[in-house]
């Protein structure tokens, strides 16, 4: 029977023979099909795999060459414009839009071999916590279906959590892919703000949207990052910075079954020591996230608490200027050009607006569109968006600061295991609270990752998160390996 464990030893099967690229995509088509109560997947590209999957096999027969990524079967979360195939966003909008060009992050991930399997199920236009406020239904937890997998790229975590995929391409506005990671136990990376193309994302909030990546190793994530990084001349905010090798970069050796001396491994940590003392943190995950900072201390690491008396502004500064960039970026979805227009015979253009879309958009996208009009009207603009912003800089020079000093800062990801579905619906600021530990790296734009190191007394997991300067990603990347390799 086919089984996944990395890129790199599935690579190997290839070449020797003991498995096909025809064979992986069957084995993932009848994964999906097998749990489809999950509910990850909005649409499943079998034909089109299967066929993608024959020609790859007959070229690498042939001695063609053989991309990075030959083969790897990819689901792609449905806020990723892909030629040809339907983006909906997850919301009704959008439901019958078909894209008319595709992603240079995903047009990367094919110009290597990749195989898009199908676009995955999220919260409507990445606006959730949960993955409970998709138009078509939630996602659900693959360890316990009476749990939520985490938002907003729920079903692109279950994919890699259930083995409906081998990797997963998500979004991350404030800890959407990493906050799902933990919940669902793989990996999660947020790279930083520029790295990757935004060109082919449907914005939620330009000067936070990143696209991110879920394997199940770090290997896995780096070479998938190598592949989607660099410079786009269709989007003038990525950094035209070279893409460093970083499945190279991070490769080390075993000894003896002991692994040594990973590449760029930093020694310098930082912790807030609030984020521990934060009345919301379980306390099972306070007490091993503790217990792991001595750990890491016995080993050598400098690992040193400080101050961050700004934690409680980071989640209403988040929401205050995301809410206003998506009021700006969700005015296009007006029933005009494209996407659903209401069927009711209405003359006046303002109501036919106004009733396409409240038709078109569900609650919580309705409830922030509402908030970013607010802050961004004329009475409250100083009060709330620019003050906002003034927070956001504070939050900048501290950053800055830290990482004169430090390598690495590390806190939970998530302040509980996943909850329940329908647990939190009745409170949006419990539902925002999910989100305080993650908002942070993309209010300042650093690059940070969730890694699966920890089980919970109930059974679910729950991750550490790693957050390293701008730009730094070998560094965060070396280290988180190093932390998954002693973990196993």
């Amino acid at each position: 029977m086919f089984r996944f464990t990395s890129i790199k030893d599935y690579h190997a099967a290839l070449v020797a023979d003991h498995t096909t690229c025809t064979q992986a995509v069957k084995y993932y088509l009848d994964q999906i099909a097998a749990h489809e109560n999950l509910n990850a997947y909005l649409e499943v590209f079998s034909k089109e795999a299967l066929e993608q999957a024959a020609i790859l096999d007959a070229e690498r027969n042939q001695g063609k060459r053989v991309g990075k990524l030959h083969g790897v079967v990819i689901g792609i979360k449905d806020v990723l414009s892909y030629k040809g195939h339907k983006l909906s966003a997850a919301s009704k909008i959008l439901e019958n839009y078909t894209a008319v060009y595709t992603a240079t992050a995903i047009q990367k991930l094919v110009d290597e071999g990749a195989i898009i399997i199908g676009r995955q199920n999220c919260d409507e236009f990445a606006m959730g916590s949960s993955n409970e406020n998709s138009a078509y239904g939630p996602v659900k937890n693959a360890i316990d279906s009476s749990k939520v997998p985490g938002g907003s790229s729920g079903g692109s975590a279950v994919s890699v959590q259930a083995n409906l995929s081998m990797i997963s391409i998500g979004s991350d506005t404030g800890g959407s892919v990493r906050q799902p990671a933990d919940f669902c136990g793989v990996v999660g990376l947020k790279p930083s703000y520029g790295r990757i193309s935004r060109y082919g994302l449907i914005a939620y909030a330009s000067s936070f949207d990143q696209i991110g990546i879920f394997s199940k190793t770090i290997d896995d994530a780096a070479l998938v990052l190598e592949v989607m990084a660099g410079k786009d001349e269709f989007d003038s905010t990525v950094s035209s910075k070279p893409v460093p090798a970083y499945s190279k970069l991070i490769e080390s050796k075993l000894i003896e079954g002991k692994e040594i001396e990973i590449t760029a491994s930093p020694k310098r940590i930082a912790y807030f020591k609030e984020t521990l003392f934060h009345p919301g943190l379980d306390p099972e995950i306070k007490t091993k996230i503790e217990s792991y900072l001595k750990d890491l201390t016995a080993k050598g690491y400098i690992v040193e608490a400080i101050d961050f008396s700004l934690l409680s502004y980071l989640v209403p500064t988040y929401y205050v200027l995301t809410a206003a960039e998506a009021s700006s970026n969700l005015s296009r979805f007006d029933g005009i050009k494209f996407g659903h227009r209401t069927k009711e015979s209405i003359a006046d253009l303002n109501e036919l607006y106004k009733k396409t879309r409240t038709e078109g958009f569900g609650e919580e996208v309705q409830r922030r569109i509402l908030l970013g009009s607010f802050v961004l009207s004329a009475g409250y603009f100083d009060a709330y968006f620019t003050k906002a912003q003034q927070v956001r800089q504070k939050l900048v020079d501290l950053t800055s600061t830290v990482f004169s000093k430090y390598d690495l800062i590390l806190s939970p990801t998530v302040p509980t295991t996943a909850f329940g579905l329908g647990e939190n619906n009745h409170s949006a600021t419990e539902m925002f609270l999910a989100d305080i530990y993650t908002v942070y790296a993309n209010l300042v734009g650093i690059p940070a990752i969730s890694i699966p190191l920890f089980t919970h007394s109930n059974g679910m997991p729950f991750g550490l998160q790693v957050m390293s300067a701008s730009f730094n990603e070998v560094g965060l990347l070396s280290f988180s390996k190093e932390q998954m390799l002693n973990k196993v």
